[in-house]
């Protein structure tokens, strides 16, 4: 064998190898090149989902404290109305029409606010905002039964009302301190 044949076999097998060589590095960063795209994707995903979740939580919180600001607004016509005729139920005044209708509205304004508060949670606050709910349709219905024994000629039980009215601010001195908490807390789950 002469010089020749052996570089023109040696040429032939470092090409053979050469090409060996490029078909098993293509091979391999095609599945390098596949194995990082995924986990692009991937980490894509995660930004997107994360990103959406914080989002979500944000607009979450939002409906949150606007219910409860509704809630509170609500709350405080209810406790107005009731300031203000308190004092003519005492003075034996009976309610005109239009003053019941007010005190009904505003006591359906809160029962609506609440239910739109329990619709965005959390569990809690729920259950705080129908505690309150309920003390201030007991203050209310007390109020209704003084009048009402009042414009019979009969006297009326003024302790039942004082003592509903008080649970009434009770209840929502309770619920402000704990809406505020919820509020303010960051780690506040969703659900």
């Amino acid at each position: 064998m002469g010089d020749a044949t052996a570089t023109v076999i040696a040429g032939g097998i470092g090409l053979m190898a050469a090409v060996i060589g490029a078909v098993i590095a293509g091979r391999y960063a095609e599945r390098g090149a596949k194995a990082g795209g995924r986990k692009a994707v991937e980490a894509a995903l995660t930004q997107v989902q994360g990103q959406a979740a914080a989002e979500h939580w944000q607009w979450v919180r939002s409906q949150r404290y606007q219910s409860i600001a509704s809630l509170l607004a609500a709350y405080t016509a209810l406790d107005e109305v009731l300031a203000r005729i308190t004092p003519e139920v005492r003075g034996a005044v009976p309610l005109d029409v239009a003053t019941r209708d007010e005190l009904r509205r505003a006591a359906l304004a809160l029962q609506d606010k609440t239910s739109l508060l329990a619709l965005w949670g959390p569990d809690e606050a729920r259950a705080l905002a129908y505690a309150l709910t309920r003390k201030a349709v007991a203050a209310v219905s007390a109020l209704l039964q003084v009048e009402r024994a009042t414009s019979e000629g009969r006297i009326p039980e003024w302790s039942n009302y004082d003592e509903e009215r008080g649970g009434m601010t009770e209840a929502y001195a309770t619920f402000l301190q704990r809406a505020g908490e919820i509020i303010r807390d960051p780690m506040q789950s969703v659900s």
